[in-house]
């Protein structure tokens, strides 16, 4: 059977409908919100970060060497970049390249390596303009939100290779690789997980929602040196934990960490049976740092902290996620087992540096 036509009126109608949109309807889209606009307004602010190390030649001459190659972003119009600890790390000088030809000698401000974080600098030429990407809010994602990521993948040559993915996971807590010396690298927190590519050289790019956005700074991916994490595994440090450590290292400020001063271990069945414990869940402390916090509220050799502010003790990230969100001079309860009994003791927080 044919399909039958509309009627003229209705498809008068129907025409002027397509025609003329109706007073107050939504603009066309523009694009906003695609992979490409995100690309288009954040990649001029995302730079390759070049370092270079004094060494000594066979003959005890010291030269500069190229000693690796990293990402950031200007996030500042008067120059600021912010990176990894890791990207800079123990460089005698940087070099800064935007996308568009221009290279700047830069200025490290500053770094904390146990968040793994660097403020950078370059000052612009006379006249001249830098571009900027805006800080976002981290606390407004969701799992399943779209990212982007950019930044300098294996430093191939071209400027910034841009991937995108999802937030995979929020609040994550990872540790970094060692450095090649035997220590184990630092816990970092609030990490946010997605599946977005990160290769080696992204570290330091930012992670960008789909207003363009920093939202993360990219650390850690598969594949990185020493990691073991799955492929398709990728971490950025939410922002709302790297702006205020941002702030302190562009002012030139040394910042400081809770510092509690113990070592310990986490609990198990297997280790519980062995020290003949009846607790199986928990953080067992294995040695107390004379005159620390923990000596000078009583902590000891032996308990076991089952709760931090009243938290369970999960895992053995679950007291770093907590100090992690506190100050020096803050109070923690530690409610410990000890012996059976299970006192609880308050901890006035000291200060460390990296």
């Amino acid at each position: 059977m044919p399909v039958r036509s509309p009627t003229l009126a209705a498809a008068a109608l129907l025409a002027a409908l397509i025609v003329a949109p109706t007073v107050g309807a939504a603009p066309a889209s523009t694009g906003q919100g695609t992979v490409h606009s995100v690309a288009e307004r954040a990649r001029p602010a995302v730079v390759q970060i070049t370092t270079q190390q004094a060494v000594s030649d066979v003959f005890g001459q010291s030269f500069q060497a190229q000693s690796g190659v990293g990402s950031g972003v200007i996030y500042d119009a008067s120059g600021l970049i912010l990176t990894n600890s890791h990207v800079v790390d123990q460089s005698s000088s940087l070099l800064v390249s935007l996308p568009d030809g221009r290279t700047f000698p830069g200025t490290l401000l500053g770094q904390d390596r146990l968040m793994d974080l660097a403020v950078a600098k370059v000052d612009p030429e006379s006249g001249g303009s830098l571009p900027v990407n805006e800080l976002g809010d981290s606390s407004s994602l969701s799992v399943g939100d779209e990212v982007v990521a950019i930044g300098n993948a294996l430093a191939l040559p071209g400027g910034p290779t841009v991937t995108a993915g999802v937030v995979s996971a929020l609040d994550r807590a990872v540790q970094e690789p060692g450095n090649g010396s035997g220590n184990p690298g630092p816990y970092l927190y609030d990490l946010i997980q997605t599946d977005a590519a990160i290769n080696p050289g992204n570290s330091g790019g930012p992670l960008l929602d789909m207003d363009a956005r920093v939202i993360g700074i990219n650390t850690l991916a598969a594949g990185s040196a020493g990691s073991t994490m799955a492929q398709g595994v990728g971490f950025a440090i939410s922002i709302n934990a790297a702006r205020p450590i941002a702030a302190q290292l562009a002012a030139g400020q040394t910042v400081f960490h809770p510092y509690l001063g113990i070592a310990y271990v986490a609990m198990n069945p297997g280790l519980a049976w062995q020290l003949n414990m009846t607790v199986q869940q928990g953080l067992l402390v294995t040695s107390v740092a004379s005159g620390s916090p923990a000596a000078s509220a009583g902590l000891q050799r032996r308990d076991v902290i089952v709760q931090v502010d009243g938290q369970p003790i999960r895992d053995e990230t679950t007291l770093g996620r907590v100090l992690n969100r506190h100050a020096p001079g803050d109070q923690v309860q530690l409610t410990v087992d000890r012996a059976g009994s299970r006192p609880t003791l308050t901890v006035t927080l000291g200060k460390r540096s990296e």
